[in-house]
């Protein structure tokens, strides 16, 4: 999953990107709207995260525009104010959610996991495939019955796979969803690399990643 944060404060915005890499999130953050405006003209968002006092403007408006250009990513607003009216009329533009600064970490998180299930990116609380079971929430993976370790960017390219499962995924596509415009020193290649390492943690599961030369990749049940 990739996100966009548009939040200015510079602690609690570094807070919560380092919480999300944790969890195998990639988080753009933007500290203006005029920031976050350029990430959209750019990056295609899982969802977003605006703060509705930037120090440009209202978060709202970037809500606003989104919605009048038709885009639909799922929208979370932070919050300082407690006016039931602000919070109200954030939903009524089109928010799907908010949270009242300050909040726990793990609150946020369980947030951002209920926008993906009603999204669709997260279907159930748990995904079967094969012989795998892989829990979102959880952030765990066993085949057989059997937990498999893995890593954040491992964990994170499954639930891509898992998502679209049976579909043809573009290397550029995976490569936008695993990383952020922060890993600027990690190359297309890499994906290549986490690919493999995969590979060989799903042995045994009944499942296997197709390579369709210039293609992508493509997550199928073994006959």
């Amino acid at each position: 999953m990739r996100l966009l944060l548009a939040e200015d404060t510079r602690d609690v915005a570094e807070a919560i990107v380092a919480s999300l890499a944790r969890n195998g999130i990639a988080a753009d953050h933007a500290a203006t709207l005029a920031d976050a405006r350029a990430c959209l003209q750019v990056q295609s968002y899982d969802l977003a995260i605006l703060d509705i006092n930037m120090p440009d403007g209202d978060g709202t408006a970037l809500l606003r525009e989104m919605r009048r250009q038709g885009i639909a990513t799922p929208v979370l607003m932070l919050t300082a104010e407690f006016e039931v009216e602000r919070r109200v009329a954030a939903l009524d533009l089109g928010a799907d959610d908010y949270l009242v600064k300050p909040f726990d970490l793990r609150e946020l998180e369980a947030r951002i996991r209920a926008l993906a299930r009603r999204d669709g990116s997260e279907r159930s609380p748990e995904i079967t495939l094969g012989r795998l079971s892989f829990n979102p929430a959880g952030r765990s993976v066993s085949i057989a019955g059997r937990p498999v370790s893995m890593t954040r960017r491992e964990m994170s390219l499954l639930q891509i796979f898992l998502a679209d499962r049976g579909k043809v995924v573009a290397k550029e596509r995976l490569f936008e969803r695993m990383f952020s415009f922060d890993d600027s020193e990690v190359g297309l290649n890499a994906v290549e690399l986490y690919v493999a390492r995969l590979r060989k943690k799903l042995a045994g599961s009944g499942i296997a990643i197709r390579t369709l030369r210039g293609l992508g990749y493509q997550l199928v049940e073994e006959e």
